[in-house]
Parts: structure tokens; sequence; C-alpha cells
């Protein structure tokens, strides 16, 4: 596991075949370095994901089952926040089949969790002692936004879409000024979080682009770590949770909206085809190849745009929670900007060290063109 190449594994990897015990005794192992990850900053939905972008689903499996065999340790202690979502979505048990191939995959697994650095964390590991976090929005209130943004994913009218996501907007907009009014008024302990979200391939910086915006538009930093496929959002509990289900209903229509306006350009250059002579056929038939270029260029227009459109819903939403505010909205506005430091603070202690990152252009004016008009579509 130690030495470069495959011939270290494929060694390991027959001896663990030809000894039981010794398989045994390499799963335990196994537990060992996931326990060390969590040392290490690192948590379920971190792991699975590094594996899947590093190796294959296989290896995922059995990482998942490690990390099951791990926290049956910690079942009598409690687990950090939001751990048993993260364990509710692990992949399915790995199948075993030719124990030599399972026996591979398992050390090549080890090999790659014996090499994660340390990350920044975002929560207490397993065996830590865990407070509760106190709930003060609504159940229904919550149930509400996300029904709405539902609504929104699955509608196939643009106006229709926009208008939900805007009073969904609206909804959580008021909700963080609410909260951030109750704890100030109640002096309650309320410090930032942080939350690791993954930004997946392709198109990674369109998406950590448009993560970056819905951060800000809800009074959260976002910091984006390339090499590991998340960005580390940082903010108030009941703000990241604003982030996390509007930068996922976002994705899900900007998705939609691109395989539509992509359908479109291409039905556009078979007519043109048909109308063309056929010297010029080979010219249409760039199209397919475009599709690259044109989704790139369509979702950072997308995100570009979203940007303004979240700044504007912004300023609406605090304005329109000021007046309902009444009496304490005299307090609103030093509370946020207090609450604006802090999180920039706790960004700055978490990130001492952070570099800027230039994007690549948009190359297909159609794709841009598209993304800019979803967006203005998009509910906000």
């Amino acid at each position: 596991m130690y030495a470069e190449g495959d011939e270290g594994v494929d060694t390991g990897a027959a001896l663990l075949t030809a000894d039981p015990e010794h398989a045994r005794e390499a799963l335990r192992r196994g537990q060992e370095f996931v326990r060390s990850a969590w040392q290490r900053g690192w948590q379920p939905a971190d792991v699975i994901r590094l594996v899947r972008r590093e190796l294959e689903e296989r290896h995922a499996a059995i990482a998942a089952e490690l990390i099951r065999d791990e926290v049956r340790r910690y079942a009598s202690q409690g687990l950090p926040p939001r751990w048993q979502e993260q364990l509710d979505e692990l992949p399915g048990p790995a199948p075993r089949g030719d124990r030599f191939l399972y026996a591979g995959a398992l050390l090549e697994l080890y090999r790659l969790l014996l090499r994660l650095p340390a990350l920044e964390p975002v929560g207490p590991a397993p065996g830590t002692p865990v407070h509760a976090r106190v709930e003060h929005a609504e159940p229904k209130l919550l149930a509400r936004i996300r029904a709405l943004l539902a609504k929104a994913e699955a509608t196939g009218y643009p106006e229709e879409a926009e208008a939900l996501t805007a009073k969904a907007q609206e909804l959580m907009a008021r909700q963080g000024v609410d909260e951030a009014l109750l704890a100030h008024r109640t002096h309650a302990p309320d410090t930032p979080a942080a939350r690791r979200i993954g930004v997946d391939a392709p198109y990674e910086a369109a998406k950590a682009i448009l993560l970056d915006a819905v951060a800000g538009a809800n009074r959260c930093r976002a910091v984006w770590n390339e090499a590991f496929g998340f960005s580390t959002v940082v903010g108030f509990e009941t703000d990241l949770d604003s982030v996390e289900l509007l930068h996922t209903s976002l994705l899900v229509q900007a998705t939609s909206a691109m395989t539509e306006a992509e359908a479109a350009q291409r039905a556009g250059g078979r007519t043109k085809r048909r109308a063309r002579s056929a010297s010029l056929e080979g010219r249409w038939r760039e199209t397919g190849g475009r599709t690259k270029t044109f989704r790139q260029s369509f979702l950072l227009a997308y995100a570009h745009r979203i940007a303004a459109r979240l700044d504007e819903a912004a300023d609406h939403g605090t304005a329109a929670a000021r007046d309902e505010a009444g009496a304490a909205a005299a307090d609103l506005l030093p509370v946020l900007a207090a609450r604006d430091v802090a999180v920039g603070k706790r960004t700055d202690e978490m990130f001492p060290e952070t570099t800027s990152t230039r994007v690549r252009s948009a190359q297909d004016a159609a794709g841009w063109h598209e993304g800019t008009a979803a967006a203005d579509r998009a509910g906000m």
C-alpha cells in the first residue's frame, strides 16, 4: 500500500485471499483507517465523494461498509449533527464476488485512505460529547419551503418555477432574520458553523460560482476545494440550511433548462443542415461536438446572472423582514452587521490562506445567452 504501482497491492491481495484470518484482520485495520479520517476532519460524505472521484463505485461500496462498521462503536454516545443524514445516503453493500478482486479493491481503498490530508474541521468527530442543536424554525415553515422548491423543480413552466422559488427565497430570508433577532433578544450563544457541500464534475467551476452566489446572498461565505470536490460554507445554521436547499434546487433547474436549450440548439442545427447544400453539412454537424463548450458557457452565464438576481432578492427580503419586525426593526441592521463580521472572522480562522482562481471564459455565445435567459426565468 505504501509503494508506487500495483505490484504490492497484487501481492497483498493474494496473501489476503489465501488466509481468511489475514482477511479479517485487514477489515479491522480498515476501521482504524476510517477512524483516523474522522480525526483529520473528514466526514462520511467527504470520504465517499473522494473515493468516487479517485477510484470506482465498488471501492465506494467497500468504504461504506467500513464506515457503517466503525460508526457502530458510537451508538451509545450519539453522532455529531448531520452525520445520520450522511450515513443514510451511503451506497449499498459491496458484492464480494471474486475474493482476489475484492481484496485488491480493499487494498486500493486503503492506499487512498492512508494518504488523506487533514481538513479544516466543520464539526466534532464521533465520540466527542455533542450538544443538540436548538431548532427555532417552525417545522411547518421548513416543510413549506421544501415543498415550494420541489414544485419549482418539477414544473415545466418557467413562470411557475419563478414564482415558486421566489416565494421560497422570501420565506428563507425572513426566517434568517427572525432567527437573528431571536438570538439577539434572548442572548443565545449563537455562533457561525460550517458545512461542506459537494461540487461534482463536470463543470465544477460554474457550479462552485453558483454556490458562492447563493452563499453570499444568504450571509454566508463559501471556499472551494477543487482537489476534493467540495466547498466549505461558513455561516449561521439557519442560513446554511437555506444555502443548501436553494443551491440544490437551482442546480436541478439549471440542468433541466440546459437540457432543453441544448435540444433546441440541436433541432435548429438539424433544420439548417437540411436547408444547406451538401458541401456545408460538415459545418453544421459540429453542433454535437460543441456540447461541452455549450454547457460550460450555459452554466457560467446562469451562475453569473443568478448572482445578480440573488443580491436583488436578498435586499428585498431584508426590507420586507424589517417592515414586519415593527419596533424590533431598529435592532435589525446592527444585528445582521454583527453576524456578517462573525462569519467573516470564522472564515478567516478556518482558511487563513486562500487563493483566487481564473475561471475559463465562456466560449459558446449561444450557451451564454441561453444560460442568462434561464437564470432570468429561475425564481428567486
